[in-house]
């Protein structure tokens, strides 16, 4: 195979995220409006070049008071940090279909190197003749190392709301 440009299927795709919250429970969320550049030969994906931006503005938690303090400066603060970026810049083999992702993130004016467990869920050709690829990735990121640290004490002990995000990302992919 050669390297070709593959297209996000927004529709068949998911970025999630979850937090733990009074520190026993966690609290989940998405964001609904992302978009990635890739391209990439699927029998060597250490070529590829991964490129994703996330839009702050479109997280979701099931509670609009907590999105839109979210939203605010106290976090993500999308006025004048509206995207959280992820530019890869090494993709190497960790096994059959599993590869670990480094590349770097920017949120909130921060840029910090990350790395994500990427697994090749697997090739297909759709109805319509359209050559699909799905990918999941799993990581986690320290929001203080972002500046983001609006939290508050909890009179057990602890804090409201722990410093490590889960990020689960599912993207489905179609060949340009």
């Amino acid at each position: 195979m050669t390297t070709s440009k593959w297209i996000l299927d927004a529709s068949h795709s998911v970025v999630e995220f979850s937090v733990k919250h009074l520190m026993i429970a966690k609290v989940r969320g998405l964001f609904h409006t992302f978009d990635a550049n890739i391209e990439a030969d699927l029998n060597d994906l250490s070529t590829a070049t991964i490129a994703v931006n996330i839009d702050l503005a479109s997280v979701d938690t099931r509670n609009v008071d907590r999105d839109n303090h979210l939203k605010s400066a106290d976090f993500f603060d999308v006025e004048n940090s509206p995207s959280l970026n992820f530019v890869a810049t090494s993709i190497k083999s960790a096994g059959s279909d599993e590869y670990s992702l480094v590349g770097n993130v920017t949120l909130h004016g921060v840029t910090k190197e990350e790395t994500f467990k990427v697994t090749f869920e697997g090739a297909s050709t759709d109805p319509w003749g359209n050559e699909k690829a799905g990918f999941s990735a799993t990581g986690s990121l320290k929001r203080s190392d972002y500046g983001l640290t609006y939290n508050a004490a909890l009179e057990t002990g602890g804090v409201l709301i722990g410093d490590d995000i889960k990020i689960n990302i599912e993207f489905e992919l179609q060949k340009a």
